[in-house]
């Protein structure tokens, strides 16, 4: 596939690409809209992302190429006027670190070009647009020997989803991107960014992804909406209790300052996020413990409450969910991303795995009237450098 693209790379821009970069994508097993809550996360990053290809250039223009949007075809800017323009559409996310990078002392001194190719479900929630982010930040590191760490890369590719697209995300995303580990998933508490790796021990069980193909977007998803209900339930929460996130209180302390959130929806909507919180720590005990039932009921439970009180599913995820609990040598399923859409991710038996994919597929595709994707995921490492 490389030598495929360094050729695709030559006929667009006319030139070998000099260098080769790879970011993941990532799942989330659990901790679903925890991350700008303070909580703890539960995600590992996959061995299907994005790929960047690259040569530098003597002038002032950086030329964007995606494989994956060859309609739009090159998009060109010149370093010094590196704005958010609509008609850029996917280009917009690297341009967007770059904007980043420059805004925190690391000034590009010279163009490139770069040729981009994802085979992560565009649009599916496995972080499509985080993965652009973290690979262009690994480019501009290698390409002007930035003292940058992969931890800051992350952050800063945050910085440029926030503040340059104009999507409230939290941190989940793009950490997990930079920071994953072949076989292990990261407990990472977003509050502090203190993170740990989890082997990820199955035991004769594989995870499955299963893609509703429902397009979910975003920034125009009910994402922000959802962020500013939390932001509402802790300032009233906040009256009488010092705390700087939702996620510093445990189900008991919750239940007994409920009352003081006004707005029923709001408090709906704080419950999933410390609940939610709670059972990721008790997911990754029990994972720890080989206790994979528990940890499959608790996936459960994440997703119940991200129907129930969060309400970010819909008929699709719902769907599948709902099949996939019927089935046998399913330990555990759930929606995982932002929702509206997107995916869920199931730890099914190997013995059952076929037919959990056929079954499932089938019976989705009835109910629905299209079909979903399904993807038997392996867990790869983090950003990186391709030699």
């Amino acid at each position: 596939m490389i030598r495929k693209l360094k050729d695709t790379f030559k006929r667009v821009y006319g030139d070998e690409a000099e260098k080769t970069f790879f970011a993941p994508g990532r799942v989330n097993l659990i901790g679903e809209h925890t991350d700008y809550n303070g909580g703890n996360v539960f995600p590992c990053a996959l061995t299907f992302g994005t790929y960047a290809l690259t040569r530098k250039r003597n002038d002032k223009k950086i030329r964007f190429y995606s494989d994956n949007f060859e309609a739009l075809g090159i998009v060109e800017v010149n370093i010094d006027e590196i704005e958010y323009n609509k008609d850029h559409d996917w280009a917009n996310y690297p341009k967007g670190v770059i904007w980043a990078f420059e805004n925190n002392g690391m000034k590009i001194d010279s163009g490139f070009d770069i040729l981009f190719y994802g085979n992560i479900p565009n649009g599916a929630g496995l972080s499509s647009s985080a993965s652009i982010e973290v690979v262009t930040g690994v480019v501009l590191k290698d390409l002007y020997n930035f003292p940058i760490e992969m931890v800051d890369i992350a952050k800063l590719s945050k910085t440029a989803e926030n503040q340059f697209i104009g999507v409230n995300c939290g941190i989940m995303d793009q950490f997990a991107i930079s920071m994953g580990k072949k076989d292990c998933a990261i407990l990472l508490d977003t509050n502090t960014l203190k993170y740990e790796y989890a082997s990820i021990v199955l035991d004769g069980a594989s995870i499955v992804i299963a893609n509703t193909n429902k397009r979910r977007g975003l920034a125009d998803s009910k994402y922000n909406e959802r962020r500013t209900e939390c932001e509402t339930a802790l300032k009233d929460l906040q009256k009488s209790l010092h705390i700087n996130s939702l996620c510093e209180l445990n189900e008991e302390e919750f239940e007994k300052n409920r009352h003081l959130i006004k707005d029923a929806v709001c408090a709906k909507r704080a419950k999933h996020a410390i609940y939610e919180n709670q059972r990721t720590l008790k997911a990754v005990k029990a994972l720890e413990s080989k206790d994979i039932e528990l940890f499959g009921k608790l996936m459960n439970a994440s997703h119940v409450s991200l129907k129930d009180d969060y309400e970010v599913t819909g008929i699709e995820l719902d769907t599948l969910v709902e099949i996939a609990w019927n089935k046998s040598g399913v330990i555990g399923s759930r929606m995982t991303g932002a929702g509206f859409g997107g995916c869920t991710v199931s730890i099914v038996k190997d013995e059952c795995v076929d037919d959990f994919i056929k079954n499932v597929g089938q019976e989705y595709k009835s109910k629905i009237g299209y079909e979903a994707i399904f993807y038997v995921a392996q867990i790869g490492d983090g950003a990186r450098k391709l030699n």
